[in-house]
């Protein structure tokens, strides 16, 4: 193949792309949120053994789209509520074309300097929206799961150095124990990247909760101990079935006054800091020294882009920090505030969705989801046998039938009818269905249409 015909394949592939893109968009509306097929039976579609020959790129993509559509969730529609999963704004799906377009090896400010300087900005009006230090290292990852290792791997380097550990130079062994103290209802993203970090369940102290999921203060001193090992505190911006917030104001400083590093797992609850009338949730959380969040849940970014969030870059870089002979540094890198090195610009659609928006626009959005929020759980409230299990103070909707057995044949029920999508919870020992508002796209008509259809489900 010739640089013409390479040129020519491409651009017929990107029309072929372009096209299936907007036909799977217009969908949305009307098609069954939840998927039609079954893994086997994509596995069917797509499988077999690989073909000797090669096929023409666009018709590749033809394929991909014409087989791909059972299989596929209405995610980026006005009516999914499963898990807490955001839609995507047109800027930043735009965007998020051109960074694959443009195919810049993010780690680096020499190789890269366009999509390093796009992470950047967005880092810094994000720190400004949340009201976090203006010089805090800001590392675009995958998602809360690393975000949480990456802030959780500065924590444990800077402990293990007040300690008089250098963690660098001579690992975990005959190391200070380091103890993690955590919610009772915590997410499992947390206790996943302690393990990562070569801890073990038996280094986790679990602090008690109320009813709503937010860590007591009460408990929290007694917890800590009088021990002098390295402690990390991990709070939290939005339980995952509640959306509570933990009490910033009062724990932290319980936590600092016991020399305690306290990172704060915010996945989707930091960006109420963004909202004047939601802001007094993270009343507080500004005083903590590491912060987890992503983009792709309420800033309405592609998967996949969250952000790890160190108050001290050195701690960062301490952790961090990559080497070679053949690396060239220019102060601080993407590389050195993460796990990785080679990756996709991530952070360039989370600047696309920020500019577009502004911060009015931000602030709007995150005011829409609580609205969204509450008209879903001021309509359950009037369907007969549902009762609702916490009240809404931010972007999540938690409820019930009389029985677990009725529960979970109408969350079945609903997925089954395609009209919306919420997922099953276990809360307090009990089966729960849970709705999270997540979506630029939804509107009160999405609201009612939801309602209407559990309405007629949970009558039958």
């Amino acid at each position: 193949m010739d640089a013409r015909d390479g040129a020519d394949d491409r651009e017929r592939a990107l029309e072929a792309a372009h096209a299936a893109a907007l036909d799977w968009l217009a969908s949305l509306d009307d098609r069954p949120v939840w998927p039609r097929a079954s893994l086997d039976e994509m596995l069917e579609v797509f499988g077999g053994p690989l073909p000797d020959d090669g096929r023409d790129p666009a018709a590749v993509v033809e394929q991909l789209a014409t087989g791909a559509g059972p299989g596929l969730v209405a995610i980026p529609g006005p009516r999914f509520f499963g898990f807490v999963i955001g839609g995507t704004l047109p800027a930043a799906l735009a965007a998020d074309w051109l960074v694959s377009a443009w195919d810049q090896n993010s780690g680096s400010a020499m190789l890269t300097p366009t999509t390093v300087a796009l992470e950047r900005v967005a880092g810094e009006w994000m720190l400004d929206l949340f009201g976090l230090p203006e010089g805090a290292s800001v590392g675009f990852v995958t998602g809360g799961q690393v975000a949480n290792l990456a802030c959780l791997m500065a924590a444990r380097s800077a402990v293990l150095t007040r300690a008089g550990w250098d963690l660098g130079e001579q690992g975990l062994r005959g190391a200070p124990r380091v103890r993690v103290v955590v919610g009772a209802d915590r997410h499992g993203s947390i206790d996943r990247a302690v393990r990562f970090l070569g801890l073990g369940r038996a280094d986790i102290v679990v602090v008690a909760a109320d009813d709503e999921g937010r860590m007591l203060p009460d408990q929290l001193e007694p917890a800590l101990g009088e021990s002098e090992e390295p402690l990390i505190v991990c709070l939290q911006a939005g339980e995952v079935h509640t959306g509570a917030f933990d009490d910033f104001a009062a724990l932290i400083p319980i936590a600092h006054d016991r020399g305690a590093w306290v990172h704060v797992d915010g996945a989707f609850g930091l960006w109420a800091a963004t909202s004047p009338r939601l802001a007094h949730l993270t009343a507080g959380m500004q005083a903590a020294d590491s912060w987890a969040t992503d983009a792709h849940k309420t800033l309405n970014v592609p998967y996949d882009c969250g952000m790890a969030i160190v108050r001290d870059p050195a701690d960062s870089i301490a952790a961090l920090r990559t080497g070679g002979d053949y690396l060239v540094y220019t102060g601080l890198d993407p590389w050195d505030v993460t796990p990785e090195l080679s990756r996709r610009a991530r952070g360039v659609p989370a600047w696309a969705a920020l500019r577009s928006l502004g911060r009015a626009g931000v602030a709007e959005l995150i005011e829409r989801l609580h609205d969204n929020a509450v008209a879903m759980a001021e309509g359950l409230a009037q369907i007969g046998g549902i009762e609702l299990l916490h009240e809404v103070g931010y972007t999540q909707v938690m409820f019930r039938m009389p029985s677990d057995e009725q529960t979970t044949a109408l969350g079945a029920a609903i997925l089954a009818e395609g009209t919306a999508v919420v997922t099953g919870a276990q809360w307090r020992g009990r089966a729960a269905l849970r709705c999270a508002m997540s979506s630029w796209a939804t509107t009160p008509a999405d609201i009612e249409r939801t309602l209407a259809a559990i309405r007629s489900l949970a009558a039958a």
